[in-house]
């Protein structure tokens, strides 16, 4: 049975730095191999690039369509291409997936979605395949919420073996291949995605990571990991939710890459300050794996008040040492930190001294957003005043901001002006330019002044729309379907 996978087009692509991170989507390719093993044909399809979706299906005749959903605004693009799936092959089954599907299914109920993959894609749908063909129901397969002849989702049983990473040992990269090229973080590309762990053992407030996989983290092996470092081009950004978080593990594995003779042009992880300003000697180990190492933060906070109120459990003196420690050893230091709608001017100025005093002009700086799936979403319901979904991108305001949104935004838009991306800044286009090669500059130019109305509060208060009441905004759509499902 022959499938195909698709990564939608996400609508907001306005704002933030989404122009400096175009990815390879490294679920698919894992989901792809798992299908394949089983001896079911798949073709992935990245829609940002690749042809029309009318010629994928005309090409592939699919008899099983499965589309990503990894973040909460892209979920009007997924019930939308569901809906073009089904028009234009109506028997085909329809199947949608990822992080935010599984963890917040609720808007997936629709008529053009025939399952819903809440457990791990590896192990749920080459089950369901094997489903289909023998004829099985699809309520079989552990791992879904399957609909029914009336339109009604059932909850399948859970999983009964838990999915080991090591299970699908490599992505199945041959069609995204034919994009690499497109696939940029920073200034570099074209860049390959790794995973070596899924999970976070911490529980920050905003974070829907944690709270899906229970604070639990697998790792996949040494040997595994290795081979895909191996196996990948000079540029690597390692897709971990918190690299280095086991540091014994984490040590045996900068060694096996070092016996391997692996070394990259640049890498980039994301990890904590806190595990970072522990564990030097970890630090220092890895450093010689890549020319470039970049580290990107969760810098969240610039107050010890801030980080306990986004449930950090850390503390903004572990900040300052990480920083100082990975810069004494050469990494490059980035990062983000959470913009609460109900700060005042003095939030923002003790954000802006923090940030020149420490020299991290480097950060991003994203909207507090309490994503479906998490706690903190069920909590701020009652204020939620989305219209759609795309306002989940973390550059939207999704309540009336205590300041006004016009001040609200003047103030955002000053804390971006701090950063290197302000061309008008401390880094002008030339000084960007010197820093790529030369046949990359007409991508980085265009990157770059896509990122300079993130200066300009008008850019924001044009997209400014909410409900006026939270009852309307319950009534329009991302916050109106209950979660509640039968079990099977």
């Amino acid at each position: 049975m022959h499938v195909l996978l698709l990564r939608p087009v996400p609508d907001n692509d306005r704002f933030g730095l989404g122009p400096f991170f175009r990815i390879e989507p490294l679920g698919l390719e894992y989901v792809a191999a798992a299908l394949e093993a089983r001896g079911h044909p798949t073709t992935i399809a990245d829609l940002r690039y690749s042809r029309s979706l009318a010629s994928l299906l005309r090409a592939t005749r699919p008899a099983v369509v499965g589309i990503a959903c990894m973040h909460a605004l892209e979920t009007d693009e997924v019930i939308a291409l569901a809906a073009q799936v089904k028009q234009r092959c109506p028997d085909a089954f329809v199947v949608v997936g990822g992080h935010t599907a599984a963890a917040y299914p609720s808007p997936f109920f629709t008529s053009d979605i025939d399952a819903i993959c809440v457990a791990d894609g590896e192990l749920v749908v080459p089950d369901l395949l094997d489903a289909l063909q023998q004829s099985r129901e699809p309520a079989t397969v552990a791992g879904l919420l399957v609909r029914d002849d009336e339109g009604r989702f059932a909850q399948t049983a859970d999983p009964v073996h838990p999915f080991a990473l090591d299970d699908v040992k490599a992505p199945l990269r041959r069609d995204v291949d034919a994009w690499r090229h497109q696939y940029a973080c920073l200034l570099f590309r074209p860049v390959w995605l790794i995973e070596t762990a899924r999970g976070c053992p911490f529980r920050c407030s905003f974070c829907s990571v944690w709270q899906h996989f229970d604070r639990g983290v697998r790792l996949r092996s040494i040997d595994s990991v290795v081979d895909d470092f191996a196996a990948t081009g000079p540029h690597v950004f390692v897709a971990d939710d918190l690299f280095w978080y086991h540091p014994a593990r984490s040590l045996e594995l900068a060694t096996a890459l070092k016996k391997r003779g692996v070394r990259k042009r640049w890498l980039l992880v994301q990890s904590r300050t806190d595990l970072v300003a522990n564990h030097p000697e970890l630090i220092a180990a890895w450093r010689p794996l890549a020319q470039d190492f970049d580290i990107f933060f969760g810098l969240e906070a610039a107050t010890n008040e801030g980080l306990t109120g986004l449930v950090k459990d850390t503390t903004v003196d572990r900040t300052v040492d990480a920083v100082r420690l990975a810069r004494d050893l050469k990494y490059g230091v980035t990062g983000n930190f959470v913009i609460d709608p109900d700060w005042t001017q003095s939030d923002f100025e003790r954000l802006w001294a923090f940030v020149d005093a420490h020299d991290l002009g480097r950060a991003g700086f994203t909207i507090l957003t309490p994503l479906p799936g998490t706690t903190f979403f069920e909590e701020q319901r009652p204020r939620l005043r989305a219209l759609k979904w795309s306002q989940y991108d973390m550059h939207h305001v999704l309540w009336e901001p205590r300041l006004g949104a016009k001040r609200f935004f003047e103030l955002y838009c000053e804390t971006w002006r701090r950063s290197i991306l302000n061309l008008k800044g401390r880094k002008s286009l030339t000084d960007w330019a010197r820093q790529v090669r030369p046949r990359d500059v007409p991508f980085l130019v265009r990157m770059l002044l896509r990122t300079q109305h993130m200066m300009k509060p008008d850019a924001y208060l044009r997209e400014y729309a909410l409900a006026e009441t939270t009852d309307a905004a319950l009534k329009g759509c991302p916050l109106s379907t209950g979660r509640q499902v039968n079990s099977v």
